[in-house]
């Protein structure tokens, strides 16, 4: 029987599933929400604490707001690096209930802070709860959820990023007028219980489960999420897989899995490299540039976050009926696009207000390009593409990747610009953008509609070579 049958998708189990994916992607929320709510608390946290020395050393105030900034994003890769293989031994499950406990310590720690250095212990230890949760939270969905509508359910993760980065803005702005930056950090708490609360309620991953040699807990599981005729059938599937396979760090490193590493890492580094966050974290700044006021700049970064959300709900509709590749390959070509334009509208003098009208409408039109490939299809073909028992490395070694990414160009953006223009760093984004179209044309596989056994078996005959190698050997049932 296909496993695209559509009774996956009719029978009333799917509600439950709907509800376990909405919570684990409250994983995406606190992600979301700590990389987009420190732009805002900054511009008040510099009123508190003086920010010309570290642990009794002067410092120039600029670097000392870099660490307290990219704190959270050094957590994030030690929780990255640890979450892969903690999800393997632990349990999704599990993991995502530390990882919530985690957050809610370094929100706490953050909105009482006495000092700096307290501040950034907080940081670290929120980005460490962020790298458990970006690495737990769409693998957790994708081995609970049916195949048919797994696209959009580990999208879902996707949206509540850009969700908690709106959030996160308006939270700012709420609390901005008495410059309340210990609540707005400190928020970050509320959805950290929700997550911890709601997952004590929810079942294990039926493939974690059975790699534990639970297999009744494992059918269990699947008796709850899927229609009695793919029980069976899938349980077998699973076996199959777990038979097979060694289990050690070493198959990362195997012919027939390599190709996908290299996919998952180029991924990870493309997403980060061609330029996204430093549309989070400076958009207010790259607009001011422009010549809008303060208010101006902050009410059109609010609007770069309503149009990221909205096109990744347009992602979530079709990515389960489009497949994967479409829609990163079309994203990837309009944000080339949108970066040359872009670079354009800083290039050309005397544009005069006109210049802020272009850039505003290329920054959304790239956020857009962005949130309806690059951003979702990333998080999800990672959870997708790996062998079941190094799945949890695997995704921890990638997002790990893009962690280091997402430093890397924070910490260098200003200084382009310094030394490129603003032009022509644009212009680098956009050659990097164009740099990841033809890596995804060439080497990223199509797994729409595939249980995950199905697309691991193909990737098997692919590498052992009964496939022709081709990126779209990872059929789909259409």
């Amino acid at each position: 029987m296909s496993t695209t049958d559509t009774g996956d998708v009719a029978d009333g189990r799917n509600s439950f599933v709907y509800v376990v994916a909405a919570l684990a992607a409250l994983n995406g929320l606190l992600f979301g929400f700590d990389t987009g709510v420190i732009s805002g608390a900054m511009l008040y946290i510099r009123d508190t604490f003086e920010l010309t020395a570290l642990f009794g050393y002067a410092i120039d105030p600029s670097y000392v707001e870099g660490i307290v900034v990219s704190g959270a994003m050094v957590g994030a890769i030690v929780g990255a690096a640890l979450g892969g293989r903690l999800a393997d031994r632990l349990g999704r499950r599990r993991l995502i209930l530390v990882g919530a406990v985690v957050f809610f310590v370094g929100s706490l720690i953050m909105a009482v802070a006495p000092t700096v250095e307290v501040l950034i212990v907080g940081r670290i230890l929120d980005g460490v709860g962020i790298g458990f949760a970006s690495v737990v939270g769409p693998l957790y969905i994708s081995e609970i959820s049916p195949p048919k509508i797994r696209g959009s359910l580990v999208s879902l993760n996707q949206l509540t990023i850009t969700s908690g980065i709106l959030i996160a803005y308006l939270v700012n702005y709420a609390f901005a007028s008495g410059g309340e930056w210990r609540w707005m950090l400190g928020l970050g708490m509320v959805p950290a219980v929700v997550l911890f609360v709601g997952m004590v309620f929810m079942p294990e991953s039926p493939r974690w489960l059975y790699e534990q040699g639970r297999e009744e807990d494992a059918r269990e599981v699947l008796a709850r999420t899927r229609v009695e005729s793919r029980v069976g059938d899938e349980l077998r599937e699973i076996e199959e897989t777990v038979r097979t396979e060694s289990g050690t760090l070493r198959d990362l490193f195997q012919p027939w899995v390599r190709p996908m590493l290299i996919v998952g890492v180029g991924l990870a580094a493309f997403q980060q490299v061609t330029g996204i966050n430093t549309v989070i974290y400076y958009a207010p700044t790259i607009l001011e540039s422009t010549g809008f006021a303060d208010t101006a700049s902050i009410l059109a970064t609010v609007g770069i976050g309503v149009v990221n959300v909205a096109m990744t709900v347009v992602a979530i509709l079709l990515i389960d009926r489009t497949g994967r590749r479409p829609l990163l390959l079309s994203g990837l070509a309009g944000m080339t696009v949108m970066l040359g334009v872009l670079g354009v509208a800083f290039y050309v003098p005397g544009l005069s207000g006109l210049v802020g009208w272009i850039a505003t409408g290329s920054l959304m039109l790239y956020v857009a390009f962005f949130a309806i490939g690059l951003g979702p299809v990333f998080w999800l073909l990672i959870a997708e593409i790996y062998p079941m028992q190094v799945r949890g490395t695997a995704m921890g070694t990638v997002t790990v990747v893009n962690w280091a990414a997402n430093l890397l160009v924070s910490l260098t953006f200003l200084r382009l610009v310094d030394v490129f223009g603003q032009s022509g760093t644009f212009w680098l984004y956009g050659g990097l953008s164009f740099l990841a179209l033809v890596f995804c044309y060439q080497l990223v596989p199509e797994t729409k509609g595939r249980s995950l056994e199905e697309i691991e078996a193909d990737l098997r005959e692919t590498a052992f070579g009964s496939e022709t190698g081709r990126p779209d050997a990872v059929k789909s049932d259409d």
